[in-house]
């Protein structure tokens, strides 16, 4: 605390040379106009104060801290007020409201500001004061409040002011109510908290001593404890006999105020501005109000009720017409005269004067009511009640209304307990059957039940059974069962039999219900029903939906089953349907998800059954509980095909069999198959997912798998409810697959041996492909002048041995063969003379190359020393693989040696494409 009065120390001074701006460049606006005042009949402070102009022309927003301090006391209490001022300039206002009653002490405050955006507030506002009447010399010490009336649930202060120079010594309650105060001043304090209404008294009274013996040295005081009056309730207007209006309502909860602090009830009547002149009488057990006044000549009212007491006021208002306000007195004395079906009930009533209409409320033994409305009457006071059961005890009571203008029903009367008399069962007996053949004969088992429409209609009642054989009308026998049976065994020859049975009472007998067994050859045929073939059928919510293909030879339809077919107690059910109907919905309570019911479906006509249709279906289809096991597998390189084994039928009972799902995946990554469903496993990976819809399939294959990767495979079984939650998954291995080898070796290997051969061998593929020729210029076999014409270099012929040449004369032909195998040597490639020949003009046997040739077939050759290498490697590949034919030489200026040797790098390479193609 010290701390903080030594920052404030020197931050004074600070703002006092900067009024607008602290150190840290905040706006500061101090108030500068400041007021107080006090409200002493609301018991509270008013403040109000201002802060420099241009803080409301800047709309800044700014926050206060107030404080309020009264004397004699250290306590200061706080309180912050935050605000957007405005342009209009107006004052600001806080209202503090005093637990403690103002003329007890002198209230002191002061107020210090700041912007929301700044840290640093202003320096406080000088303290202002309003006095108390602490500062007075008054004669005797004097308590405030001095009578006051507090509501429940809340807290008091009082306190006492003593005369000056006297100290209260004492200041105390009479009652048992917590409460603490301070004294040994002259101001002395007393504070009761969360004020109850305890014990008998409702009022507190409180007492202040100075400390001294005289009359003047004593103060006393009460307050009282209490409720606000609540609103009334159910207020409304009546009248019971036309000459006297009552009004009644409810005053809600007790204020717990008495005498002239209680509630006042107050009527008035709005047209004639007048009090009603009634007295209210208010019950303290029921809370209920009423005041009544005599009508007169008056009939239409409009009446303000109005209830206030110390803590607070309500209203609520009524208007009515007396005759439309009719409220009968109820009837009494009742009596009956009855029948089987009918009750006259009479009563007495003491609305004389008034016509009256009447109800009837009846009442039976299940608790179903029915009314019963009687006609308008003056004086007949009688109701007839039909159409009522036999032998059935009811329960009646009667009100009324006024015929005209009705208000509301009288109280209803006391209740009168009537029974009508017996008579025969109504409505029949449903029979059935179970028919188990046995040695001699058949035992029948008989189920029956009451009809919806049956009732005893008596004390009690029995059943009598009757069977007798249909052909030769032999002497029935019969047996006669409690009605706490509804079934037995009988026993049945081989003979059709005619089986009765009836209700009976103290009266009469039931209509009898009749059913007929054929004889043993048929009800054989029939119970076996071999030839039938069970039909699926479907659940739903509600039940069981059979259907069933309808004939017209028969005049209704029974469905039975048994409601716990894998127990020893099959509870057989049926149900019987008319001729028209083709499907009905099977319910039961005992059914239940998950289990298989077995339903037959009898055609009945003239009491005799026949089997029709066999029907087994569930209320709601289950998973199986298994999960299919993989028996075998055959893999290949992008398929695998599984094979499974049948389906357990104690596992599938849930449900029916609709087909079985496969998954597939890779194990390392997500499955994405052609033609097949993603489907996202509990794990969170995805799998592929086949259907397979046919629950007689033992195999799949599943197609486009990838080689040399590891799979995993779960058969599921499923049925109309699903399929088993969990996977069992099979692992494999699709195996390498050796045509990617061979399609590798194929692009990729042999295209790269082939490249390194070529490099390898680049001079032999280049003397191959393009040797070099020698040129006819360059050769020095022709370097002497009688080898040149011109420019150009010559070859004679004779000087040019080449391996065989061809000309058109026959006999030049020869002599040049000759002359070619004389000169040829063992070492030397030779040319076929059938394959290659040379047409050879010889005009002139020197040198005449020039003159014109005949008109003759010639092939050319053209000199290579002249020609490109495309040239020569087009014109060699196209004749690689046949011999070269040359059919004449014309204008062919190479030496003979030099020709020789040209021919001889041909013959050479076109060997070695020979070779190499090959």
């Amino acid at each position: 605390m010290m701390n903080h009065f030594m920052i404030l120390a020197v931050l004074l001074p600070l703002r006092t040379c900067h009024t607008a701006y602290s150190q840290q460049g905040s706006l500061i606006f101090p108030v500068t106009y400041f007021n107080i005042s006090k409200d002493l009949a609301l018991q509270r402070l008013l403040v109000e104060w201002d802060v420099d102009k241009s803080a409301h022309d800047a709309e800044l927003a700014m926050s206060f801290e107030i404080q309020v301090h009264r004397a004699d006391e250290a306590t200061v209490w706080t309180d912050f007020h935050n605000v957007t001022l405005d342009k209009s300039g107006k004052p600001l206002h806080w209202i503090w409201d005093s637990d403690l009653p103002l003329e007890c002490m002198s209230h002191s405050v002061r107020i210090r500001s700041k912007a929301e955006a700044s840290k640093i507030w202003s320096r406080w506002s000088p303290w202002e004061t309003v006095l108390g009447l602490d500062a007075s010399d008054s004669y005797g010490p004097k308590i405030f409040p001095e009578e006051k009336v507090i509501e429940e649930g809340f807290g008091i202060t009082l306190c006492c002011i003593g005369r000056k120079g006297q100290i209260i010594k004492e200041f105390f309650l009479d009652s048992d109510v917590h409460y603490f105060n301070k004294t040994n001043r002259q101001v002395g304090l007393l504070t009761v908290k969360n004020v109850t209404v305890r014990g008998a008294s409702r009022h507190v009274s409180v007492y202040c001593k100075e400390p001294c013996s005289e009359e003047p040295c004593y103060a006393h005081a009460l307050f009282f404890v209490g409720r606000p009056p609540d609103t009334p309730s159910n207020f409304s207007c009546q009248t019971r006999n036309m000459t006297t209006v009552t009004c009644t309502w409810s005053q809600g909860r007790d204020t717990y105020l008495y005498g002239r602090h209680s509630s006042k009830h107050t009527l008035f009547e709005e047209f004639s501005q007048n009090l009603v002149p009634c007295t209210v009488t208010c019950s303290e057990q029921s809370s209920q109000c009423s005041c009544s006044w005599d009508i007169g000549q008056q009939r239409i009212y409009n009446i303000t009720l109005t209830v206030v007491n110390a803590l607070g006021m309500k209203t609520a208002t009524e208007a009515f017409d007396v005759t439309h306000r009719i409220y009968p007195l109820p009837p009494f004395q009742l009596w009956e005269e009855c029948t089987d079906t009918e009750i006259k009930l009479h009563w007495n009533h003491q609305n004389k004067g008034i016509e009256l209409f009447c109800q009837t409320e009846v009442l039976q033994s299940n608790g179903k009511a029915e009314l019963y409305n009687g006609t308008a009457q003056l004086h007949h006071t009688s109701i007839t009640l039909d159409g009522l059961q036999p032998y059935t005890k009811y329960t009646a009571r009667v009100r009324c209304g006024a015929a005209k203008n009705f208000w509301r029903w009288s109280e209803w009367s006391k209740t009168q307990t009537i029974r009508t008399k017996e008579a025969a069962p109504s409505g029949k007996v449903d029979i059935w059957r179970e028919i188990t053949p046995v040695l001699r004969g058949r035992n029948v088992t008989l189920f029956w039940k009451q009809e919806p429409g049956f009732r005893a209609n008596g004390r009690s009642i029995s059943y009598e059974i009757t069977w007798e054989k249909v052909e030769d009308r032999s002497k029935p026998e019969c047996i006669s069962l409690s009605s706490v049976y509804n079934s037995t065994r009988i026993f049945i020859d081989n003979h059709p039999y005619r089986i009765t049975i009836m209700a009976k009472n103290n009266v009469n007998y039931s209509l009898p219900s009749i059913l007929i067994i054929p004889g043993a050859t048929g009800i054989e045929k029939m119970l076996s029903g071999s030839e039938l073939k069970e039909e699926k059928v479907n659940g739903t919510e509600d039940g069981i939906l059979i259907s069933w293909e309808p004939r017209l030879m028969y005049d209704s339809y029974v469905i039975d089953w048994c409601n716990f077919l894998m127990s020893q107690h099959c509870d057989l059910q049926w149900e019987r349907f008319g001729p028209n109907t083709s499907s009905a919905l099977i319910k039961s309570a005992a059914f239940v998800p998950g289990v298989r019911y077995n339903f037959r479906v009898y055609g009945s006509a003239a009491n005799r059954a026949s089997l029709l249709e066999k029907k087994t279906g569930y209320l709601k289809e289950q998973p199986p509980e298994f999960c299919t096991e993989v028996k075998n597998i055959e893999l290949s390189n992008h398929a695998v095909t599984l094979f499974w084994d049948p389906c357990p039928t104690n596992k599938t009972d849930r449900g029916f069999l609709r087909g079985y799902h496969i998954y597939v995946s890779p194990v390392q990554e997500d499955c994405n198959l052609k033609g097949s469903k993603k489907h996202v496993h509990s794990d969170g990976s995805v799998l592929c997912k086949y259907t397979i819809e046919n629950p007689e399939e033992r195999r799949y294959t599943v197609k486009h798998l990838t080689s040399n990767t590891k799979y995993k495979l779960a058969v599921v079984a499923y049925t109309g409810g699903g399929e088993f939650p969990e996977l069992n998954f099979t692992y494999i291995d699709t195996p390498f697959d050796s045509d990617v080898m061979y399609l590798l070796v194929l692009l990729v290997i042999v295209p790269s041996l082939i490249v390194a051969i070529c490099i390898w061998k680049m001079k032999w593929v280049k003397e191959c492909c393009c040797p070099v020729i020698p040129s006819p210029n360059k050769s020095k076999v022709l370097s002497f002048k009688e080898f040149k014409i011109g420019s150009e270099k010559v070859l004679k012929i004779s000087d040019c041995t080449p391996d065989t040449l061809a000309v058109d004369n026959k006999v030049e032909a020869q002599k040049l063969h000759l002359q070619s195998l004389m000169s040829s040597t063992p070492t030397e490639d030779k040319t076929d003379i059938h394959n290659s020949s040379w047409d050879y003009h010889n005009e002139n046997e020197k040198r005449n190359f020039t003159s014109t040739p005949t008109p003759q077939t010639h092939t050319w050759f053209e000199n290579l020393a002249y020609s490109s290498h495309l040239a020569v490697l087009g014109m060699l590949t196209a004749q690689y693989r046949n011999n070269f034919s040359i059919k004449s030489i014309k204008h062919l200026p190479l030496p003979p040696k030099t020709l020789h040797l040209v021919l001889k790098k041909l013959i050479q390479w076109r060997n070695g494409m020979l070779h190499f193609l090959a």
